[in-house]
């Protein structure tokens, strides 16, 4: 019965994180090195991540500076930057790529945050899926005579406070990242 409640709490957990990742993706208007996470490049035939090759950082609340310690990648990064649709437009000076973030308009930000709701209502139904998963096992357990009737009802009583919990995590990541969006 433990071993089930840590497995499904773990499975929510992960559905939380991933729902974190692709909040810290959004663009807020503000330089964010999330941003550059996923972006490849084709290195001497090996498909790396950008920020394995290069310093990366902020120097203006509105600005990535990428600094390639091979300067030969520079236009390599700012065509898979480009192809990247992160809304940036790269600025290549020869040395450093200079990324500049537009501050968002007020109907940008508000497509944004819908976007943001429908992240957060996606895993939370993804959670309800687990929690359904885990009632389903408690009964297959109870059909099994592994449990009593009363220990699956427990059980399942365990399972909603989880789901409870991670949902209302849920909740408030959103007005977080909402909050952040709506920001001025």
């Amino acid at each position: 019965m433990e071993q089930l409640l840590k497995s499904l709490t773990k499975r929510m957990e992960d559905a939380f994180n991933a729902l974190l990742k692709n909040y810290g993706r959004i663009r807020t208007g503000r330089a964010n090195a999330s941003a550059l996470e996923d972006i490849k490049i084709d290195y001497y035939g090996a498909l790396t991540l950008v920020k394995q090759l290069c310093n990366i950082s902020i120097p203006e609340p509105r600005l990535i500076v990428i600094q390639p310690w091979d300067k030969s990648i520079l236009d390599d990064i700012e065509k898979v930057i480009l192809s990247s649709n992160i809304g940036v437009t790269p600025d290549n000076d020869g040395n450093v790529i200079r990324l500049p973030f537009q501050p968002l308009t007020e109907e940008k930000r508000l497509e944004i945050v819908k976007d943001i709701k429908k992240m957060a209502e996606d895993c939370k139904i993804e959670i309800r899926n687990i929690r359904r998963d885990g009632n389903e096992s408690t009964k297959d357990m109870e059909k099994k005579s592994e449990i009593s009737e009363d220990n699956m009802k427990d059980l399942q009583i365990d399972i909603q406070e989880i789901t409870d919990k991670w949902v209302t995590k849920i909740s408030d990541a959103a007005k977080v990242k909402e909050t952040e969006i709506m920001e001025v």
